[in-house]
């Protein structure tokens, strides 16, 4: 029998020794040659790579001819996002759905046009005939966002026109991944949950009538049932991760495999494949974690030095995972504050209240406060620190009793969106396939025989 190779054996050591000594480049060079590392200034700011009519993000104004750190700011579309989510929270209603219309089509919908697109999208919200049994109940995985890539990949293989990268043919693939992303991430979980953790299976079939948010909470539950608050709470995160911009990672990987003319599965996995890296999608993961290694660590979460001793420990790599951060602190944009923290903020707290998670509530707030002022004492920083949407996401699922395995996919769910959106935008209004340039730092080499080396 043929054996997939799983160990790392001492040979495999050795090569790689090898491969970073010959893969190792001097840092100076990167300035030598002002190399933009990260497709960033040393202030970190992305370089200018496109042009998009989507989303901005703003962390900074000009004052005196001079530009400094701002409020932060998120519009969709030209909307800004605190007006965009207040309008649904004043008229109690769910908002992923128009805010999908949004940010495809550039205009906020009208009620009949918000019905007929909640109704596209409803009777979409289904997988081909025994895909959930061929797929995603078999090999179940771990990582629900590799079980997700590979279901958008399989789908491929059930779309009579999957190559075609004609507008109309792009958008309908679009709202089918948009309309199924809640059933695949559900679906691989339970497989999970059932085959490798041995707990039982429920395979609940999405109501049409239900909003994106509600379907989530009735696939995952094994009674089925949620409240009003939580499935208007879980609406509102998933809004608030639906974009932001066409730099961040995962949006700018759909920029560059769209170039390429390839199909939109492919360019889907390739997002998928970014998002599921823990320095872009999976930090809200490291949130729980670390507020869970902390609840252990500190016996009183009322005592404002334990935790800011504890904030100390951890970047100083005494703490947690001993990396040196304040997961959910800080983002490569914002500085004076993000905007969608903010927002989710604002729900939080009666979310807490209702679920009597206080106590934690009181603990982030007291995080939240005291960490940049800890930051700013302990490191040299050239823009501000606050928390991030991160800070507050991770909390949220977690009294929404989503386990951690669905926190990514959860922003999967939502960022499709914006994938989605800058997929057309790419294939609207550039035939050019992105090609950035890499400087060659190494010598000449002179070939040597076999015989004599």
């Amino acid at each position: 029998m043929t054996r997939f190779n799983t160990k790392v054996t001492p040979e495999i050591e050795r090569l790689t020794g090898i491969c970073k000594e010959h893969g190792t480049i001097d840092l100076s060079l990167y300035g030598k040659y002002d190399v933009k590392r990260g497709l960033r200034d040393v202030n970190g700011k992305g370089v200018l790579a496109g042009l998009t009519q989507i989303s901005n993000v703003q962390a900074t104004k000009i004052e005196d001819g001079k530009e400094v750190p701002c409020a932060g700011k998120l519009s969709y579309r030209g909307y800004d996002i605190k007006e965009l989510t207040g309008g649904f929270v004043k008229d109690n209603r769910f908002g992923f759905e128009e805010t999908t219309y949004l940010l495809l089509f550039g205009q906020l919908p009208n009620k009949e046009e918000l019905a007929e697109f909640k109704k596209l999208l409803s009777n979409q919200r289904s997988l081909p005939t025994n895909f959930v049994r061929d797929v995603v109940m078999k090999a179940p995985s771990k990582d629900i966002m590799n079980a997700l890539s590979r279901s958008v990949l399989t789908l491929y293989s059930y779309d009579t026109d999957p190559d075609d990268i004609s507008l109309p043919n792009v958008l309908r693939q679009c709202l089918n991944l948009i309309s199924v992303f809640p059933l695949l991430s559900v679906y691989g979980y339970q497989a999970y949950n059932h085959y490798v953790r041995g707990k039982s299976l429920y395979i609940h079939n999405p109501k049409r009538e239900l909003s994106t948010a509600e379907n989530i909470l009735r696939m995952l539950r094994p009674d089925k049932k949620y409240t009003d608050l939580e499935a208007k709470i879980l609406d509102l995160a998933l809004i608030l991760h639906m974009e932001h911009g066409g730099g961040n990672n995962s949006t700018f990987t759909t920029h560059v495999v769209s170039s390429s003319g390839t199909d939109t599965y492919s360019a889907v996995a390739g997002a998928l494949g970014s998002l599921k890296g823990p320095k872009h999608g999976g930090a809200n993961i490291k949130v729980v974690s670390m507020f869970q290694d902390m609840k252990k660590e500190i016996k009183d979460w009322e005592d404002e030095d334990a935790v800011r001793d504890y904030l100390k420990r951890l970047l100083h790599k005494e703490a947690f995972d001993r990396r040196g951060l304040i997961y959910g602190m800080g983002h490569a944009i914002y500085s004076v504050s993000d905007p969608r923290a903010e927002v989710l903020k604002s729900f939080v707290e009666k979310l807490a209240e209702a679920k009597g998670r206080m106590k934690d509530y009181r603990l982030y707030s007291m995080v939240e406060r005291m960490a940049p002022e800890v930051i700013a004492e302990e490191r040299r920083i050239y823009k501000g620190v606050s928390a991030n949407v991160d800070f507050y996401s991770g909390f949220v699922y977690s009294m929404l009793d989503l386990p951690l395995e669905l926190y990514t996919p959860m922003f999967a769910v939502a960022r499709i969106v914006g994938w989605s959106a800058h997929r057309m935008e790419e294939l609207i209004n550039t035939d050019k396939i992105i090609r950035p340039a890499y400087k060659n730092v190494l010598d000449p080499a002179q070939y040597v025989p076999l015989d004599e080396r």
